[in-house]
C-alpha cells in the first residue's frame, strides 16, 4: 500500500523538518509494540510502526535529495543550531551526512560542535582535516590556529571559562575533605 508519507505521519508537506521529528516522535511512543506486549492489537501497532518508520524514512531522504548541493544548503541549519547552543540537534543533523559527502565544511562544523563539547583533542583533528581539504579557506585556518595555539601555549586550561555552581560546589567538597583529613572541620573553621 503506497500512502502519502505526510498522511501518516499527520502533517503538512510545507512542514518543518522539527514538525516532522516531533511527530514521528509521538506516533512511535503511540505505536511501539512494546507497549502492546500480548495484547491482541499487537500485530496491528507492529503493521502501524512499521508505516510510520518508512513514512519517516521517506520524507526525510526526500528532503534530503531536495536540497541544493546534497548537505550543502543543510550546513546552514547545522550553523545555526551550534551557535543557538543545540549541540546534539547539529550532531544528529552532521552525523546524518553520508561519509562519501563529508567535505571540509563537514569537518570544520564537526570540529566545531565536538570544541563545543570540550572533546578538543578530536575538534583539532577535524579542524586539521577541514584545512587540508580548503586550505584557502580562513574561517577554517583561523579555528585551527586558535586551537593549535591553545595546545602550545600550556595546555588547554590556557583560556578561562569561568566558574559554575558545580565548580565552587566541587571545590568547597574538596576544601572540606582535605581539612577533616588534617583532623578540622571546614564548617567550623570558617
Amino acid at each position: 500500500m503506497n500512502m502519502d508519507p505526510y498522511q501518516v505521519l499527520g502533517i503538512s508537506p510545507d512542514a518543518t523538518d522539527e514538525q516532522v521529528k516531533a511527530a514521528y516522535r509521538e506516533l512511535a511512543k503511540k505505536y511501539h509494540p512494546d507497549h502492546y506486549g500480548d495484547n491482541p492489537l499487537s500485530d496491528l501497532a507492529q503493521e502501524k510502526m512499521q508505516q510510520i518508520n518508512e513514512a519517516y524514512d521517506t520524507i526525510i531522504k526526500q528532503r534530503r535529495a531536495g536540497r541544493s548541493g546534497g548537505a550543502r544548503s543543510q550546513y546552514g541549519d547545522i550553523r545555526n543550531l551550534i551557535r543557538a547552543g543545540r549541540i546534539e540537534d547539529a550532531e544528529v543533523l552532521l552525523d546524518g551526512i553520508p561519509e562519501a559527502a563529508r567535505d571540509a565544511e563537514w569537518h570544520f562544523l564537526k570540529g566545531s560542535l565536538l570544541y563545543k563539547k570540550g572533546w578538543l583533542d578530536a575538534a583539532a583533528e577535524h579542524f586539521s582535516a577541514a584545512c587540508r581539504m580548503d586550505p584557502a579557506n580562513q574561517e577554517y585556518q583561523a579555528a585551527f590556529r586558535q586551537i593549535s595555539a591553545r595546545r602550545q601555549g600550556g595546555g588547554y586550561a590556557a583560556q578561562p571559562r569561568g566558574c559554575s555552581g558545580c565548580d565552587m560546589c566541587t571545590g568547597l567538597i574538596c576544601a572540606d575533605c582535605c581539612c577533616e583529613s588534617m583532623g578540622c572541620d571546614l564548617i567550623r573553621c570558617c
